[in-house]
């Protein structure tokens, strides 16, 4: 068992050996909830992130086009 002290500004260190068993990395997110036992419980969340699958390489221009069209702006073409 791993021991953490609560800072003054209520953080918690993760230790080590912890960090490495869950792969946690710096921006992970942890789920907690206390328990029936009186026990916190902290999962690690994973964030499934939207993706754009193109099927081929996209080109640069593809690319400022795309984030272009997001934005609701032509800023492929500039501003002639």
């Amino acid at each position: 068992m791993k021991r953490s002290k609560i800072t003054r500004s209520f953080q918690v260190t993760i230790p080590k050996e912890i960090r490495e068993a869950l792969g946690l990395q710096i921006g992970d997110y942890l789920d907690m909830y206390v328990d029936e036992k009186g026990r916190i419980i902290m999962e690690k969340k994973v964030l499934m992130r939207k993706t754009f699958r193109a099927g081929r390489p996209l080109t640069p221009e593809e690319i400022e086009g795309i984030i272009a069209k997001g934005l609701g702006e032509n800023i492929a073409g500039g501003s002639d």
